[in-house]
């Protein structure tokens, strides 16, 4: 603590340029304040602060050293917020980044706002890559890991993809039993709407090759055309499986080629580092990950815990 208090003193000199200010700010004289920067210049080994009868400036040590403390001094009070807030009501806006899959998350959003009815969801909805701190994000939802220090994250779960069919189309063109089998089918296609390429099914390496023969029955640039083509008998479809959960329990469609298929990612919600948990973006967090993928056992996480 009295490392700390020697921080705040050099801090205060060091912005109002002036130890009598400094001292009249923290209520002590401006001998204490320059004795406490000067206890922490010898323990530290190096002159923070140039001193003259009229004023006092910094080195070039002391910049960095400034511009660090005040990093130290920001995470106190965010810390002190954060707890000072750990039993209020969660309410305000929360500012989400969501891929455009995401509009298949809606069920779960919106049991989240009957939950919490004082909290505003502000969601935008691309599939662009996002700065999440540049672009003023509370968080965000991502199919990927975490590759920006600059933000914490937390396991949602992982999802699959499964080539699925409706019933009444499996009993009219047959079920295929390999991939070759493919090739004879009505093919329902996802393209990525940011390069226009198509999604590539999941298919194992020593079968890939066969993708590029597979009819192309109808192609749309997000998921709910096709999962509602699948779902009216018009062909196969490759899809995530936490956006047909409904389907597959109700038997609306039933998965093909399990065998042959193998890919999976994981789902994360991630939000800046610098920020503290508010009551909002805590109840949030928690509670995607308790409902998002409720099937899926848990990840290990990095960030917070439930």
């Amino acid at each position: 603590m009295d490392s700390l208090g020697s921080l705040n003193a050099f801090v205060r000199a060091a912005e109002a340029r002036s130890f009598t200010v400094a001292g009249r700010q923290l209520g002590v004289s401006s001998s204490a304040i320059g004795k406490a920067v000067a206890r922490m210049e010898e323990r530290l080994g190096v002159r923070l602060l140039h001193r003259s009868t009229r004023s006092i400036t910094l080195t070039a040590e002391g910049a960095l050293f400034l511009e660090r403390c005040r990093r130290i001094f920001s995470e106190i009070e965010s810390a002190e917020l954060e707890l000072s807030q750990t039993h209020e009501a969660p309410r305000g806006t929360l500012r989400v980044a969501l891929p455009l899959v995401g509009m298949l998350m809606m069920p779960t959003l919106v049991a989240f706002m009957r939950a919490y009815p004082e909290v505003t969801l502000d969601l935008d909805f691309s599939d662009r890559v996002v700065d999440v701190i540049e672009e003023g994000f509370d968080a965000v939802v991502r199919f990927a890991e975490v590759g920006d220090s600059r933000l914490m994250s937390r396991a949602l779960g992982t999802y699959r993809r499964r080539l699925v069919a409706a019933p009444a189309y499996l009993a009219a063109r047959g079920v295929p039993l390999t991939p070759d089998d493919l090739k004879a089918h009505a093919c329902l296609h996802h393209k990525f709407p940011t390069n226009g390429k198509f999604e590539r099914w999941p298919l194992r390496p020593e079968h890939a090759g066969i993708e590029s023969d597979l009819p192309r029955t109808a192609v749309a640039s997000t998921l709910e055309p096709l999962i509602f083509m699948a779902e009216q008998g018009m062909g196969i479809a490759y899809l995530p499986d936490f956006a047909i959960g409904r389907q597959l329990r109700e038997g609306i469609l039933i998965i093909v080629l399990d065998d042959y298929t193998d890919r999976s990612g994981p789902l994360r919600i991630l939000w800046p580092s610098s920020r503290h948990l508010s009551p909002k973006l805590r109840v949030f967090v928690d509670f995607l990950a308790a409902n998002l993928v409720p099937s899926v056992e848990g990840e290990a996480d990095s960030g917070i815990s439930s």
